[in-house]
């Protein structure tokens, strides 16, 4: 917006949606041919095909998918009525992934061959972008792209791919970019991957560096002083009054309520299943008391305008402190001693492990919901 000078401008979810599924479709079947060996009651197997095809991700993830496909104006490619409700779509395609499943594994019992394995595999992927294109549409290889800035003036650049239209008008570095987490369940200054979660092969891993909760303030704060909102993951549903949109660990008093503490702190959440990230926001402002020390952060979000003001949220700082478990920050924000550990080899977690739900984001879609660009501000009093 800033660059064409334009009064509003939305790129289009359901493009990166398609192409995210297809490529989750493929990660998921050559996983199975990969495990076909592992018994169909063991705990891998039953992981694995638990959920096939949800809408959540990762930052990585995402990087893959617009490194890979690029991006389009929403004009090109708008929502469907299976974009803005995909828990039937969903269900569906996931129930196709599974028959696609035992059938390789059945092929495999047969002898066969894995180059015959991955030639059916080919003539599901055919099958399964018929499916998606049915759903939501069919992605468009180019576009005409013309557009009126603010003050009426009229643009033409013409036909355009995807990809160049990211690498022209968006640009954003995604090696500029790194994700940390807090999980004190876990060793901190360690990098950790999960065996068997991403969706395109061969493209970036899954990879986040557990940190104190300091370094992620700390890195947090920077970037929003820089005028950089901070993609962050959250268990969205704990201690949250939608309506006033607060996340505020004293917005219910169910202590006063039950007469009984609950006393289960961060770690043990994690390692008992009390909590995990469900849902993935923007931090676009802190409120910083006389020392430089967060008092409350407002957060921007993807549930319209009716939560909220106006779609923005506050963060209390203390629960901040115990939901919070993710943030993606520019490296220029982090110490240098910290992103060495990016350069190591990950410690990979078992596709169960009490820290890999934390990966598994879900988008909670909601109809129609649109992300208010036109305000980005930071500060560092922001109420």
């Amino acid at each position: 917006m800033k660059k064409l000078n334009l009064k509003t401008f939305e790129l289009s979810e359901i493009y990166e949606m398609f192409w995210d599924k297809l490529e989750k479709a493929n990660y998921f079947l050559e996983t199975i041919i990969e495990t076909r060996k592992e018994p169909l009651e063991g705990r891998l197997l039953s992981t694995l095909l638990s959920d096939p095809m949800s809408d959540g991700g990762q930052w990585n993830m995402f990087a893959n998918l617009v490194e890979k496909y690029g991006v389009v104006p929403k004009t090109f490619m708008p929502e469907t009525a299976n974009s803005s409700d995909s828990d039937p779509m969903n269900s569906l395609l996931a129930s196709k992934l599974r028959e696609y499943a035992r059938t390789l594994r059945n092929l495999d019992e047969d002898e066969s061959s894995e180059t015959q394995l991955r030639e059916k595999k080919g003539e599901f992927m055919e099958e399964f972008y018929k499916l998606l294109c049915i759903n939501l549409g069919t992605p468009p290889e180019t576009f005409y792209w013309e557009w009126r800035d603010a003050n009426g003036a009229f643009h033409r650049r013409g036909n355009i791919t995807p990809i160049q239209f990211f690498k022209e008008y968006v640009g954003i570095a995604f090696d500029e970019y790194v994700s940390l987490i807090n999980a004190p369940n876990k060793a901190f200054n360690k990098l950790y991957s999960v065996q068997y979660f991403g969706n395109v092969v061969g493209g970036r891993g899954i990879r986040f560096l557990n940190v104190d909760l300091k370094v992620i303030k700390e890195a947090t704060i920077e970037m929003i002083k820089g005028n950089h909102a901070v993609w962050f993951g959250c268990d969205v549903g704990k201690m949250l009054q939608t309506d006033l949109g607060a996340m505020d660990l004293n917005i219910y008093d169910y202590e006063a309520v039950y007469g009984t503490k609950f006393q289960l702190d961060k770690a043990a959440r994690l390692d008992y299943g009390d909590s995990e990230i469900t849902h993935a926001m923007l931090i676009t402002g802190v409120d910083l008391d006389e020392n430089g020390n967060p008092r409350k952060w407002r957060v921007e979000n993807s549930w319209g305008a009716a939560v909220g003001q106006q779609g923005y949220m506050v963060m209390m700082n203390r629960w901040f402190n115990e939901y919070l478990y993710e943030v993606v920050v520019r490296t220029q924000y982090v110490p240098a001693e910290l992103l060495k550990i990016f350069d190591t080899e990950p410690v990979f977690l078992s596709p169960w492990d009490p820290l890999s739900p934390v990966t598994k984001l879900r988008s909670q879609h909601v109809t129609n919901c649109r992300t208010s660009s036109q305000n980005r501000i930071t500060s560092s009093a922001t109420a």
